[in-house]
């Protein structure tokens, strides 16, 4: 590959054409019209608490999967999983596996049972058998905290994706664009609710799956369909030969490395059911049965898609030099648009252009869909967990809620953007890594107690919820996420006491034994009836709103 072509091959430099950026801005335009109707329409038919909170719970399991597929398959996911690859091959492969295993958790433990069980939140579900106000804040608490760091490597992934596309290189200009997203988040939000924020997640699942099938044939057809030559090719051209194929050349080269991996491994199949913008998503059907089938379609549509990402890894792999991708990004995340450019026909052809433009089109309408959910999901708690439950102690009326709701979505958009603008250059792997682990150490224990333990108390909810949280949140703040290596977030500082990179291996067992060590200790009595009760509801769905 020539200078001259490795230099169009950056991303900064592809969008520095002039003649390219009309097209590339008016996609996005389109997109963002599109959607914006669709939330306006929706909105007109939000009346009630149950439209703003679960959409009036009139999906088909069909439209819910796709919604699902359309909140689950993130950023991270679309840019992320291809970088990472690129960057490390056989390994960085495990997160797709992770991401689509974890599903499995979601259908046989906690889809049917939650939709049964619960109203609007996760709150609900836990605060059935205990002591309503301490739960329902713990549960809120719980919920902001995943949501905002997810919300954080969202905005985080707009502004670098945007920033680049446009040629924008100043700092304010970067700002500007985490804080567009987040105000288009509060309009979908606040005027759409679940109806419009739904739609919009169908169309960009839509979307994402045809745009990675394109770029997947185009890939496959230049290797013939041949995926051995495929395979060879990135072996050869990322200079790590048959390693590249192989375990070990992220995780495995010392002890440290294989435990991270373990720890990663725990946190992607565990994370997933306690993810509040996912969990919410299953109020949205009429019954259990369909919600059910909204996860089945939500694996086969997730399943395909990360099959999809290994040929787009790969792919990148084989056409693209490692140093040319760790150019454009570090952590490989602009490893999917640059593959586009190059299978197009590179940065001076129309081709590559028109790719590029449509590849990065659908990474921002990825973005605006999930921040869109994560949003829904902290405001829903919030109003309907703490405001109603715990400040009006159930005597707010449901007009008062909704306005509750849309005002904490504006207050938690600016928060999102003023943490967005100062996350703009920081490790976008880190948040959705801290996001992941929280959900599964502070959420996902009290879920699974809740549900099938009757011994279980309002202390061990408590117990499970805050050590959770505090422990993932304090280990990744002192592992080598935030401080110690050239990725970490803060690359020149060096307080990495805990040497995983992702805590899950240890927090998540804490936050297990916590619920349990809890309700132990506990001198509460476990209300048995209450317990019944909710066992014959979760289970039969008899009672279920």
């Amino acid at each position: 590959m020539s200078p001259a072509h490795t230099a169009v091959i950056d991303l900064a430099a592809a969008s520095d054409a002039s003649e390219h950026r009309p097209l590339i801005i008016s996609l996005f335009a389109a997109f963002v019209v599109a959607t914006l109707v669709i939330t306006v329409w929706a909105g007109r038919q939000t009346k009630s608490a149950a439209d703003f909170y679960a959409g009036g719970r009139q999906f088909t399991g069909f439209q819910n999967g796709l919604a699902i597929s359309g909140d689950y398959m993130s950023a991270a996911s679309f840019l992320g999983i291809a970088g990472a690859i690129a960057l490390f091959g056989y390994d960085g492969f495990l997160y797709s596996i992770g991401f689509l295993v974890a599903w499995l958790v979601a259908l046989l433990l906690v889809a049917e049972p939650l939709r049964n069980s619960g109203r609007y939140t996760m709150g609900d579900v836990l605060a059935y058998r205990m002591r309503q106000r301490p739960v329902r804040t713990a549960a809120g608490t719980s919920t902001i905290v995943v949501s905002i760091f997810y919300l954080l490597a969202q905005m985080a992934g707009a502004g670098v994706l945007v920033s680049l596309l446009l040629g924008i290189t100043t700092d304010a200009g970067k700002i500007l664009i985490v804080a567009l997203v987040g105000v288009l988040m509060i309009v979908y939000v606040t005027i759409g609710g679940m109806k419009g924020t739904t739609w919009v997640q169908m169309v960009k699942a839509v979307l994402l799956i045809t745009g990675t099938v394109l770029i997947t044939f185009l890939i496959l057809l230049k290797f013939n369909f041949n995926v051995s030559d495929l395979l060879g090719s990135a072996a050869s051209n990322s200079g790590k030969g048959s390693a590249f194929l192989e375990p070990g050349l992220k995780y495995g080269a010392t002890g440290t490395s294989k435990l991270d991996f373990i720890s990663l491994g725990i946190a992607l199949v565990l994370g997933t059911a306690g993810l509040p913008h996912i969990l919410i998503r299953f109020y949205t059907v009429p019954t259990a049965k369909a919600a059910r089938k909204s996860v089945n379609w939500a694996i086969g549509i997730i399943g395909a898609f990360y099959l999809m990402t290994i040929v787009l890894g790969f792919g990148a792999a084989a056409l693209l030099k490692p140093g040319d991708i760790i150019a454009s990004n570090k952590s490989g995340n602009t490893a999917a648009p640059l593959t586009a450019l190059e299978i197009g026909g590179g940065g001076d052809s129309a081709g590559g252009a028109i790719l590029l433009a449509v590849i990065s089109a659908v990474a921002f309408a990825t973005i605006l869909a999930v921040v869109a959910g994560l949003t829904l999901a902290s405001s829903s708690s919030f109003a309907h967990d703490i405001y109603a439950n715990v400040i009006r102690k159930g005597q707010a009326t449901e007009k008062e809620e909704m306005k509750a709701a849309r005002w904490s979505t504006v207050f938690i958009g600016i928060v999102s953007i003023a943490l967005g603008a100062l996350a703009r250059d920081l490790n976008v792997a880190g948040l959705v890594a801290l996001a992941f682990a929280v959900a599964a150490s502070a959420n996902l224990p009290t879920i699974l107690y809740s549900l099938f333990w009757k011994r279980f108390t309002t202390q061990g909810a408590l117990w499970s919820i805050y050590g959770g949280l505090v422990t993932a949140v304090g280990l990744v703040l002192f592992s080598p996420v935030v401080s110690g290596k050239p990725t970490s977030m803060f690359p020149d500082a060096n307080f990495d006491f805990f040497p995983l990179e992702n805590p899950g291996l240890i927090s998540i067992p804490l936050g297990f034994l916590l619920g349990w060590l809890g309700s132990i200790l506990s001198k509460e009595e476990p209300d048995k009836g209450k317990y019944a009760e909710l066992e014959v509801k979760s289970l039969t769905g008899v009672g279920a709103h």
